[in-house]
């Protein structure tokens, strides 16, 4: 990695960033779903994201620039499930100009550290498919397959 990077926590300030990065996740999500919508569409709730205590949504900044995003939510698992609560992550993104960097990695570890001091177990996160290239980081990471999710038109 040539580039320094630090993380922080996600504030107001950066919510015009922070909207250009769901919208570059959509984009890139459209192609991979045909069950998504037509239009503009939009997943998340910054705001109230930023404010939530259960959530812990940060940013890579490299020489001040937002660079990439990610958050973990802790959520109530099954009651069948052997943690009751487990760590979701998701909102991961990184800029076209800095992938290959490894800063969704250093991302990742992050919320992995957060989660381990809110005394999680799990962490969890969907992916499509047919998504290779995602998929592959995540098992780099440590990520293992698990169910399937499947779905068809009628």
């Amino acid at each position: 990695m040539t580039n320094a990077i630090s993380l922080r926590a996600a504030n107001l300030a950066d919510l015009n960033t922070l909207l250009q990065f769901e919208q570059g996740i959509i984009e890139t999500e459209k192609p991979l779903d045909p069950f998504l919508a037509a239009g503009e569409l939009f997943y998340y709730n910054i705001p109230e994201m930023i404010a939530a205590k259960n959530i812990h949504l940060i940013v890579a900044v490299i020489h001040e620039e937002l660079v990439a995003s990610g958050y973990l939510r802790i959520e109530n698992g099954k009651h069948y499930h052997k943690n009751l609560k487990h760590g979701y992550i998701g909102f991961m993104y990184v800029k076209p100009s800095f992938r290959g960097q490894r800063i969704s990695n250093v991302i990742l570890e992050s919320l992995k550290d957060w989660a381990k001091k809110e005394n999680l177990k799990e962490v969890r996160l969907d992916v499509y498919s047919n998504n290779n290239g995602a998929i592959k980081s995540y098992e780099r990471f440590g990520f293992t397959k698990g169910l399937v999710n499947m779905k068809m038109d009628i």
